[in-house]
């Protein structure tokens, strides 16, 4: 019979790896914090009055929130970082004040923020770890060794993102956009040498020519004043009267820049990421809120193994890094918790098998924990994971409170039957009371609501949902388990009394001995 029951729980703890292959898996869950950001980038080279513009066009977007109170108030910045980027702040009503949540606003804003016209606009809010990007949770890098063909699969990855996962995943970015303009001139070194031109007084003569030269500082008084030495007004409307310059040469003959001089236009981009010691190109996407960050992630990772040629590799950045990293950190956590909780007991214990009988039941409380997610549609988090950390305490303690009584038994000359018989009897109004304690105490983070709600709520579901489960798994297995492993060790008494005895015979030999 001990062996069906544990058999029988044994396939119950088993299935919990299908359960959690089925519970959604993100960084933070969902949430609430009462405020959203609105980003919006235009393309390179424009002026703050085009970007004000776009600006007033986002204030007209949020403008009936502001005018039905869900949103509180709007701060807008124009031109913070660079020109072309507009950032606005809206506040919004208090919680107990608005009918619909955060996220809601969040998916209503998305529809018309991407019609504004000539720039990309990204509507996002915050999150409890302070992990700021301008995007709602994906964010990748594609590394390589040249930009270009950076680029270009980057534009590839955008249009696989659209054309695959619409509704998942939605308004993909590059970050590295060629648009800003850029005048190159190139010199002919050769040319130069054989007309006898000095290519430091031609940099002098094109350096003037573009942005004006500090010649000298004129210093009157106290103060210090630079003369610039700068072309006459409307020498220099248009790059190519650059060609009409002319420069002495070594002769003192003059010679046109347009014999040593070519001029080309065009687009760079304003900005050069790099990762890993090696060039980079961003791609930001938003997330749908019913879209988990792991699956969007192995999305993203299978879609780049199939269309990233061999030279570029992707890699996670911002929240889509953090989960990959916490994941890795979380499950060393566990084995961890679970090997000082086996050394704690073996010292308190003095016993491996009794150590042995509480730590089986761990596996099967988390096991009833990821049950209790899966009921109610709570994703494996950050929050979450911590309140499967604290089951590991929690489930130790009820097993405890049985084996320690039934070895206190044994010792007073109880078999193994008897003496987890009477433990199991005699303890269960203790661990009743214990885990309805911990039960109750748990319901305050289920219920509650304001910023951090989901955080406690995450928490609060494993206590109350996995350890209200776990206590079956408490009262029935801790007493099959202790059946059977107990029995392949002897009390702690007769240690004691076969210690006694053996100190005994040698004092009976010491005095034979004299």
């Amino acid at each position: 019979m001990p062996l069906v029951v544990l058999v029988v729980f044994g396939g119950i703890a088993g299935s919990a790896w299908f359960v959690f292959q089925e519970i959604d898996r993100e960084l933070l869950p969902t949430e609430d914090r009462g405020r959203i950001f609105v980003f919006g980038t235009g393309p390179d080279g424009v002026g703050l009055s085009y970007t004000d513009r776009q600006a007033d066009y986002i204030d007209e977007v949020l403008a009936p929130y502001v005018e039905s109170g869900e949103i509180a108030s709007v701060y807008s910045i124009v031109g913070r970082w660079d020109l072309n980027r507009v950032y606005a702040s809206a506040s919004l009503a208090p919680w107990h004040m608005r009918s619909r949540p955060q996220s809601e606003l969040i998916s209503e804003l998305r529809g018309p923020m991407s019609q504004v016209p000539g720039m990309r606009v990204s509507v996002y809010s915050g999150n409890s770890l302070n992990i700021w990007s301008a995007s709602t949770g994906l964010e990748v890098a594609l590394i390589g060794n040249d930009y270009t063909d950076l680029y270009e699969a980057s534009l590839a990855m955008s249009r696989a993102i659209e054309d695959r996962f619409e509704g998942r995943i939605e308004n993909p970015d590059i970050s590295y956009q060629p648009t800003q303009p850029q005048l190159l001139i190139g010199i002919d070194r050769r040319r130069a040498s054989d007309l006898d031109i000095d290519l430091d007084a031609l940099a002098d003569t094109l350096r003037v020519a573009v942005d004006g030269d500090e010649v000298v500082d004129l210093s009157t008084g106290d103060r210090t004043i630079p003369i610039r030495l700068e072309a006459a007004g409307g020498a220099i409307d248009d790059p190519s009267d650059l060609l009409n310059l002319y420069i002495h040469n070594g002769s003192g003959a003059l010679v046109p820049l347009s014999s040593l001089v070519t001029i080309r236009e065009e687009g760079v981009a304003a900005e050069l990421d790099r990762h890993l010691q090696r060039r980079a190109v961003e791609i930001d996407a938003d997330l749908v809120d019913s879209y988990p960050l792991q699956s969007a992630v192995a999305d993203i990772q299978a879609l780049a193994d199939e269309i990233l040629p061999s030279d570029i590799e992707l890699i996670l950045l911002g929240q889509a890094k953090t989960l990959d990293q916490t994941e890795r950190d979380v499950a060393m956590t566990y084995v961890l918790a679970l090997i000082i909780v086996f050394l704690v007991l073996v010292a308190q214990f003095e016993s491996l098998t009794s150590a042995l009988v509480v730590l089986i039941t761990v596996p099967f409380g988390v096991a009833a924990a990821l049950y209790a997610l899966l009921i109610t549609g709570t994703t494996i988090n950050v929050y979450s994971q911590i309140g499967l950390v604290m089951m590991i305490g929690l489930m130790a303690k009820n097993g405890i409170l049985v084996v320690e009584f039934a070895d206190q038994l044994r010792d007073r000359g109880f078999n193994v039957f008897d003496a987890i018989r009477e433990a199991a009897i005699v303890r269960f109004r203790p661990i009743m009371m214990t885990m309805l304690s911990t039960v109750i105490g748990g319901l305050p983070l289920i219920l509650s609501s304001g910023p951090g709600a989901e955080a406690r709520a995450a928490i609060g579901w494993v206590v109350f949902g996995g350890l209200g489960l776990a206590a079956i798994f408490t009262l029935y297995l801790t007493p099959v388990a202790y059946l059977l492993i107990a029995r392949l060790s002897p009390a702690r008494a007769e240690q004691g009394d076969r210690l006694e005895q053996e100190l005994r015979e040698a004092e009976a030999k010491l005095d034979a001995a004299h």
